[in-house]
């Protein structure tokens, strides 16, 4: 993952952001969007990184708000496969 790491060193470098955020876990957060909510889970992380913000940012206020988001979207995926019959 080290090749993630430094994507995001630059992606953060350019806007002047600098966390140590938990990158496992927005990864995962992703990836049960992706499997409900597909063309959603890159957007999802934009409303994790504004309710971030809003608490005041750090680390901590980035899993807080994955984790809040991450519930919504396992219960939209299970929703739609109960929905599709393949639950």
């Amino acid at each position: 993952m080290s090749w993630m790491r430094q994507w995001i060193a630059a992606a953060e470098a350019e806007p002047g952001v600098d966390l140590d955020v938990d990158m496992a876990g927005l990864l995962d957060m992703t990836k049960v969007d992706a499997h409900g909510v597909r063309p959603a889970a890159p957007l999802t992380a934009f409303p994790v990184g504004c309710a971030a913000a809003r608490a005041g940012g750090g680390p901590e206020a980035v899993a807080a708000a994955n984790h809040r988001v991450a519930a919504p979207a396992e219960r939209w995926a299970a929703e739609r496969e109960s929905d599709s019959g393949t639950a």
